[in-house]
């Protein structure tokens, strides 16, 4: 079995948050070929209000100034992403850190001139990801893009999650994040949504902002043949082995 894992930034922001995951991870990974792709929204946020520069944000994508560039490599690649391979190494596993500039991981185009420096992912080539699997590590790949003539692009994490599962082939993609699902007109959880029903909370608003992110991620990865994909809160104990396991945690999309 094959399962990429996405994880929210909010959910690394905490070190007793991390050091769980970062277990449930290492766990999973006897008995999967796991991979991890990351983000760090609110680690990012943090470190420009540091250094006195405003984010600014257009449909809920960060633009990506020069500056914002630099931080981008210095939070995603740098500090967020260590820190994590720190913690899967503490939990037993043979995390390498990585990017989607190592080897081409994930090559970007420009999304629009008004975000700068904001990626659209274009193509994923696997071959790296799946020497390092066949080694038994454990690929830990930060959302940052490039392409072949050294441009280096900040792309949306779930987009990259998708754009990975999708040349890999997983079994399973698993968005881990900071709410319980995805939720419908009325507020309540689905426990399970076709692509159809995503489609149609997108069009109608209901979805916005970071889910509407999610789903728009999860309907490449269906057209990709991805044929599992939940959206479940990275808060639950053990929530790797229930969604592995076919618990209802989450919403199921098909």
């Amino acid at each position: 079995m094959k399962v990429l894992v996405k994880l929210g930034g909010t959910l690394l922001d905490s070190p007793d948050s991390q050091k769980r995951l970062a277990a449930e991870i290492a766990a999973l990974r006897e008995k999967a070929e796991v991979v991890v792709v990351h983000g760090g929204g609110k680690q990012m946020t943090r470190y420009l209000e540091q250094h006195g520069v405003a984010s600014r944000f257009i449909n809920g994508l960060r633009v990506t100034t020069p500056e914002v560039v630099d931080a981008v490599l210095k939070v995603f690649a740098g500090t967020v992403n260590t820190q994590l391979v720190a913690a899967l190494r503490a939990a037993g596993a043979r995390p390498v850190g990585l990017s989607g500039l190592d080897a081409g991981i994930l090559d970007a185009e420009p999304l629009s001139p008004e975000l700068g420096s904001v990626g659209r992912a274009v193509r994923s080539d696997p071959r790296l990801i799946q020497v390092l699997l066949a080694a038994g590590f454990l690929p830990v790949i930060a959302c940052v893009a490039g392409d072949a003539n050294g441009t280096i692009y900040n792309i949306n994490g779930d987009q990259m999650a998708a754009a990975c599962a999708s040349s890999l082939r997983v079994d399973k993609l698993l968005f881990l994040t900071d709410v319980d699902g995805v939720r419908d007109s009325a507020g309540e959880i689905l426990k399970t949504l076709s692509a159809e029903g995503a489609r149609e909370l997108i069009r109608t608003g209901v979805a916005t902002g970071g889910m509407q992110a999610k789903l728009e991620a999860a309907l490449v990865a269906l057209e990709n043949r991805v044929c599992e994909i939940t959206i479940a809160p990275g808060s639950y104990a053990n929530v790797l082995l229930s969604l592995t396991n076919g618990s209802g945690i989450g919403t199921h999309i098909y």
